[in-house]
């Protein structure tokens, strides 16, 4: 995984905030065919199972999961489309 620059280094903010297993993955499903290729979004979401879904997706559809952290109760990612 390469770091972006720094945290405002994203295209998109996908806030995802308060959803539930299966929205916050289709809401980034759609969020990543509104960005182009190399455009980086950043997801922040506030169920655990984002740690497991988000990964298996970038992975999935070949989209390069740049980095994720946990922030307080938000997790938090920079995905690049690709």
């Amino acid at each position: 995984m390469t770091a972006p620059k720094d945290s405002s280094d994203f295209d998109t903010l996908l806030d995802t905030s308060g959803l539930l297993c299966p929205e916050p993955v289709m809401m980034l499903h759609g969020a990543v065919r509104d960005v182009a290729i190399g455009q980086v979004i950043k997801v922040v979401a506030t169920d655990p199972s984002t740690e497991r879904d988000i990964p298996k997706f970038c992975q999935f559809l070949d989209h390069e999961l740049i980095q994720y952290y946990q922030q307080g109760e938000a997790y938090i990612y920079f995905i690049r489309r690709g």
